[in-house]
């Protein structure tokens, strides 16, 4: 099997291996898991499944590796230097990365790039923002110094889903690396190809052996021994809330760090000020980009009533256009489902919303034409008549699925936004910023945007409200999810206290 960037014949056995302390072997677990395209269900490789002892192997080398001082002591600058060297190798390997994320996801070229220069560009930023720490001192009471100073963890485990393989890595060890952590890496089942990838060009690197593992597995052995190991300090998982809520009991036996970025169910409100063709152009984007595979997806569209008919007509009229295809495919806008377990999860979903009474106005099947009948592909789909009780409306479907609201006033709009277990994402299209940003500060999310969805930054913090999760990636409060912060008090003119007398 060839493919377009990478060079000579795909080699399974090279690139489907655990690396542990600095080398690629053979798990002992003779079982494999085939390594899907979902564009066509053709089996691009075998990943192995790390045993439960081999799982507990690499996180006592995590550590030994930690406490050793090779990298947990090395200086911002020096730890920077080898951020920038794995971000110029990400660069280097550009093309054959966003060919594998392509072919092992399903998503499209155009996402699949952004998705690897993002990774890259993250690298950077956590490299730059090492070399600009500062510690914090200051003079607590007369001849007492005090030093706030931040220090690595020690053991971080990374769990991440497949839905984004390579940002999702990269956003977890790019700021656990720049801490001075060891880490170990566990990439979805059914996702790990760039993972394998962006390993080997970490190996390239000047990162010591033993500081960063690779564990390819399940999530039943290897994520749960590395959420409840008393080797591991911290503990970053994006998912499900299901799985985040299991992750979370089985961390109590150390009490260790937990950090999670959970599901969602996002609301995306429309005021009749809003420009309608902006708001059209960003409620397809907030849906769709990503087979609404994406946490943030704007999957709940809140319309004002008064412009309901006039949006939904320019909505499904664009909708309609959107191409559906393979993600190799250049024109391509929207590409496959990951696997077929998830396209009938979506598909049950739709039948749910049929059978609950709502309004199917465009789409709901899976896409059975020539070139895609092979793949996992689902119609860009649309409910309307919906009411806040349906499962459809309260459970996050994770697919290219939308439900459309009404809404009277303001007050309406924020009600029904809040209205849900999740606190992920939300959006407001409004050209009176004044009542915009009012009501996006009412909207209880962590993630927010006004006439606008799904535009971020790697500088600004990535993290939910209430059941989509604790704690928050990127930017400077990603690096503290990874570190610990400690006072150091310094006598400057030290005294003999003479606390105890010894008075009769």
């Amino acid at each position: 099997m060839k493919f377009r960037f990478i060079k000579g014949e795909w080699d399974m056995t090279k690139y489907l291996k655990l690396f542990i302390n600095g080398e690629w072997i053979h798990s002992a677990n003779p079982e494999t898991q085939d390594v899907i395209n979902p564009a066509n269900q053709e089996v691009i490789a075998k990943a192995p499944k790390a045993t439960k002892e081999e799982t507990e192997k690499t996180i006592h080398i995590a550590k030994s590796t930690f406490e050793s001082g090779v990298w947990s002591e090395r200086t911002p600058g020096e730890r920077a230097e080898v951020l920038l060297q794995i971000a110029n190798g990400i660069e280097a390997h550009l093309n054959e990365l966003t060919e594998l994320e392509v072919m092992n996801n399903g998503k499209t070229i155009r996402e699949a790039e952004a998705d690897v220069t993002d990774a890259l560009n993250t690298f950077r930023y956590y490299a730059s923002l090492l070399q600009n720490q500062t510690d914090e001192t200051f003079e607590a009471e007369k001849d007492l110094q005090t030093m706030i100073v931040k220090e690595p963890m020690g053991v971080a485990g990374l769990i991440v889903p497949w839905n984004f393989p390579i940002l999702m890595s990269v956003w977890k060890i790019a700021p656990a690396l720049a801490a001075g952590n060891s880490i170990i890496l566990k990439p979805a089942e059914i996702t790990p190809m760039t993972a394998v990838k962006l390993y080997e060009i970490i190996e390239q690197t000047d990162l010591p052996k033993g500081v960063a593992q690779l564990l390819l597995g399940t999530g039943s052995v290897v994520g749960q021994t590395i959420a409840e190991s008393e080797g591991v300090d911290v503990v970053s998982f994006t998912g499900s809330t299901q799985v985040g809520q299991r992750i979370m009991q089985a961390a109590a036996g150390n009490l260790k760090k937990v950090s999670l970025e959970l599901g969602g169910k996002s609301p995306n409100i429309i005021f009749n000020d809003a420009d309608i063709d902006l708001a059209v152009d960003y409620a397809l984007f907030g849906i769709f980009m990503g087979a609404g595979q994406v946490c943030t997806s704007g999957s709940r569209l809140l319309v004002q009533e008064d412009i309901y008919a006039s949006f939904i007509e320019k909505y499904l009229e664009k909708a309609k256009t959107i191409q559906v295809g393979p993600g190799n495919n250049v024109n391509s806008e929207m590409g496959a489902i990951v696997s077929e377990k998830h396209m009938n999860s979506i598909l049950d979903y739709i039948q749910v919303g049929k059978e609950e009474g709502a309004r199917l106005i465009l789409g709901g099947s899976r896409m059975e034409e020539v070139d895609l009948k092979k793949g996992f592909f689902i119609e860009p789909t649309v409910f309307t008549d919906v009411t806040s009780d349906m499962r459809i409306v309260r459970e996050e479907i994770f697919g290219p699925v939308v439900v459309i609201q009404t809404f009277k006033e303001e007050e309406d709009a924020i009600h029904l936004a809040n209205d849900t277990d999740y606190g992920l994402a939300g959006a407001v299209f409004s050209q009176d910023q004044a009542k915009a940003i009012r009501v996006i500060k009412k909207v209880r999310a962590g993630i927010t945007w006004v006439n606008n969805y799904h535009l971020s930054s790697v500088q600004s913090p990535w993290g939910g409200y209430k059941t989509s999760g604790i704690g928050r990636s990127l930017g400077k409060y990603g690096l503290d999810e990874y570190q610990e912060t400690k006072q150091i008090n310094i006598s400057m003119n030290a005294e003999q206290l003479d606390w105890f007398e010894g008075k009769k």
